[in-house]
C-alpha cells in the first residue's frame, strides 16, 4: 500500500509524494490492468521494459504553471514512467510547452531523455492507466490525496490548466475553493474558459489532446496553442505573492 498519509498535509515534500505514488496499490483494478499491459506490451514497443506502476508528477518544484491531465496512457506513461510521455497527447503537450518557453525540448520520449521543465509542473487526476481511459469515481477519490498534496506543496502556482472535464473536476475537488467561505461560485467546464479562484489562482480549461479530440477537429492546433499562449501571458502579467 502507499505510504502517503490520508491527511495529505502531513506530507512535506514532492519527493515524498513521488515515492508514495510509485508504491501505491490502492486500486486493485487499475494495478491489475497496468501490470497486464506491461506484461503483454504492444508490438511496436516489444523491446521496451514497461514501467507498469503508478506514474508520479513531473516538473519544476518552483512552477507557476500547473497542468492537470486525466491519467497515464496504457502504452504512454504506463510504458515510460513519465506523465504525458510516449503517446500522441504528450506530443501535443510538450510541443506547446516548448513553443511557449516551459520545456527544454518539444518531445518527451522517456524518463531519461534529458527533458527539463521550467516554471511548469504536470500531474494527473489518476496516476494509473485505466481501462478505456475511464477511472471510476472511487478510483479518482482514492488518488485525490496525491493531487491535494502536490497542490499544497507547489506554493508558487499562479495558473492551472486542466485538460478535460475529469481533470477540471478533480482539481476543484482537490484544491477545495468552495471551502474557504467566501461565496465561491463553482465554474463550468468549457474549452478556453478562465476563472479567478478565491486565492487568486487562474484556472484555465482546455479540451484534452486525445486522439478522439484532435483527429475529429474538436481540438485544433490553433485552439491548443491559444490556451498556452494565454497561460504564458497570464504568468507574464502575474504579480508576486
Amino acid at each position: 500500500m502507499s505510504q502517503l498519509p490520508l491527511q495529505s498535509r502531513e506530507v512535506r515534500s514532492l519527493e515524498a509524494v513521488r515515492r508514495a505514488v510509485i508504491q501505491c496499490e490502492r486500486c486493485p483494478r487499475l494495478r491489475s490492468y497496468c501490470k497486464r499491459i506491461a506484461g503483454a506490451r504492444k508490438r511496436e514497443f516489444r523491446d521496451w521494459t514497461y514501467w507498469g506502476r503508478p506514474v508520479p508528477g513531473f516538473g519544476d518544484p518552483l512552477a507557476r504553471l500547473l497542468i492537470v491531465g486525466l491519467a497515464p496512457a496504457a502504452h504512454g506513461g504506463n510504458r515510460t514512467g513519465r506523465v504525458f510521455t510516449g503517446d500522441s497527447s504528450g506530443d501535443w503537450l510538450y510541443e506547446a510547452l516548448h513553443r511557449f518557453g516551459f520545456a527544454s525540448r518539444p518531445t518527451s520520449i522517456a524518463r531519461d531523455d534529458g527533458l527539463r521543465l521550467t516554471d511548469c509542473y504536470i500531474n494527473a487526476a489518476a496516476r494509473c492507466a485505466p481501462p478505456d481511459n475511464k477511472p471510476t469515481p472511487r478510483e479518482l477519490a482514492r488518488c485525490r490525496p496525491y493531487l491535494e498534496a502536490e497542490i499544497r506543496l507547489l506554493r508558487h502556482v499562479r495558473v492551472v490548466v486542466t485538460l478535460g472535464r475529469v481533470a477540471f473536476e478533480a482539481y476543484l475537488k482537490a484544491a477545495g475553493p468552495e471551502k474557504d467561505g467566501r461565496g465561491f461560485e463553482r465554474p463550468r467546464f468549457a474549452h478556453g474558459s478562465l476563472t479567478r479562484l478565491p486565492d487568486g489562482t487562474r484556472l484555465l480549461c482546455s479540451f484534452h489532446p486525445s486522439r478522439r479530440n484532435t483527429n475529429t477537429g474538436l481540438l485544433t492546433r490553433a485552439m491548443w496553442h491559444d490556451v498556452f499562449r494565454r497561460a504564458r501571458s497570464l504568468l507574464d502579467d502575474a504579480p508576486e505573492r
